[in-house]
């Protein structure tokens, strides 16, 4: 332990391996407060292509393949019939303070065997706690909504992230494979109207653009911290001199 400098009657006098723990804290949080504002801008300009293609003309989506960035946020209609059996309740889904669930069922695209899951929108949850009757139109059908994206959350509150047909997030690759249905990259929220008894309000997509520099500011906090804490703790009373 050396003394590196001397000021007012203190010294500061560093330990190696602190000094390498600190340095390394710091840097990993800076390094993750600068992925968080990339993620921040990221979702910003998300939410200003939103409102760009809110304004542009309906893509019709048919069996042949797209890919996911190219239709994401544009408003689209498919046309085909909706297959009920592989109907998924997505939990915890609130809508005037009452909990629910929103309905996605896949529709098989006209002239195909290709699917796109569509969210129909929302139900309120039984009081006895039993599934919700949900009706369906049966024959062809054209629906028109919003291209959104399948969730990229892979951590969730719950074990059973998805019990039967009760499930916490629509991630492509998790109903891809129980489904064993060849997909469009996207979930359509549906916005037309139809005889199934679903609410659909949909609100102006939030991407996350706060919450991602929320979390950028508390890995900055916690980098100045670590810097104050280490300071603090190696920054000693020089010993009066004896007369």
């Amino acid at each position: 332990m050396v003394a590196v400098f001397c000021i007012a009657g203190y010294e500061f006098q560093p330990r190696l391996g602190m000094s390498l723990a600190a340095a390394a804290g710091i840097v990993l949080t800076l390094a993750l407060g600068q992925w968080q504002i990339g993620r921040a801008q990221y979702k910003e300009g998300l939410q200003a292509r939103y409102d760009a293609l809110s304004r542009q003309p309906v893509v019709n989506v048919g069996g042949q393949a797209i890919e996911g960035d190219d239709i994401l946020l544009r408003r689209v209609e498919v046309r085909g019939e909706y297959v009920p059996r592989f109907t998924v309740f997505v939990d915890n889904r609130i809508y005037q303070h009452r909990p629910g669930f929103h309905v996605a069922t896949p529709l098989r695209i006209a002239g195909s065997q290709r699917y796109v899951l569509v969210n129909r929108g929302w139900v309120a949850s039984p009081q006895d706690r039993s599934m919700p009757v949900i009706r369906t139109p049966a024959g062809e059908q054209v629906v028109q909504g919003v291209a959104t994206a399948f969730s990229e959350r892979y951590l969730e509150l719950s074990t059973k992230v998805a019990e039967g047909n009760v499930w916490q997030n629509l991630v492509f690759e998790r109903y891809r494979q129980a489904t064993g249905l060849d997909l469009q990259p996207f979930v359509l929220q549906q916005e037309n109207a139809a005889e199934d008894g679903l609410v659909r309000v949909w609100s102006r997509p939030d991407l996350g653009r706060n919450t991602h520099l929320a979390y950028a500011f508390q890995w900055y906090a916690l980098s100045l911290a670590i810097l104050i804490y280490y300071v603090v703790t190696h920054v000693k009373r020089r010993p009066v001199a004896q007369p």
